[in-house]
């Protein structure tokens, strides 16, 4: 009788457990999808012998991580930094009077850090993120940029930048990283 009970309880969990990657599935792409879009993007780079770097700040490295997560990205990676603090984009090479006339939550200062990253980096392209996840930062308080997240890519051949900026809405910071980097994500891939 314990064996039944077992295979039974085998049973629902697995029908739980495919139902709820159905619901993922639904809901968004996940870690798994995002992976792959960041696959595609290392093998574009690949094939069309170009290089990226990046310069993050609120997204702690996320972007530069799922990059790394993909085999042969040393082919295509050449710097990234994440640059959490106002001194530290300054060190990095973003005008501190750039900072101080639009904020560091500005459009302004995600494509200094874009394009000073590949600069730096000699990177056909530099990702610059800047922004505030559901916080309040004290040194940098703006209550009206709560949310707003500001992403820019700067394409060194063509000397473009392409620009996004997105509000995030989850309370779970976790999430709101993943949000951005998967938008990044869409970013390259439509650019590649």
């Amino acid at each position: 009788m314990e064996i039944g009970i077992k295979k039974k309880l085998r049973y629902v969990l697995r029908n739980i457990l495919v139902k709820k990657c159905s619901i993922l599935v639904i809901i968004g792409k996940g870690r798994i999808g995002m992976l792959e879009d960041y696959r595609e993007i290392v093998k574009l780079l690949k094939n069309q012998k170009k290089t990226i770097a990046t310069m993050e700040s609120c997204t702690g490295g996320g972007v530069v991580n799922c990059i790394t997560d993909i085999e042969g990205a040393s082919e295509v990676l050449r710097f990234s930094a994440v640059t959490y603090s106002n001194e530290a984009k300054v060190k990095m090479g973003v005008d501190k009077e750039v900072i101080d006339q639009y904020t560091v939550y500005s459009q302004e200062v995600a494509d200094q850090m874009s394009y000073v990253i590949s600069q730096f980096a000699d990177s056909d392209y530099g990702v610059g993120i800047t922004g505030m996840l559901n916080c309040i930062d004290p040194a940098n308080s703006q209550p009206e940029k709560r949310n707003m997240v500001y992403l820019s890519i700067y394409d060194r051949e063509n000397n473009c930048f392409y620009r996004n900026c997105i509000q995030v809405h989850q309370f779970v910071r976790e999430k709101n990283k993943e949000t951005v980097i998967q938008e990044v994500g869409k970013m390259l891939l439509s650019i590649l």
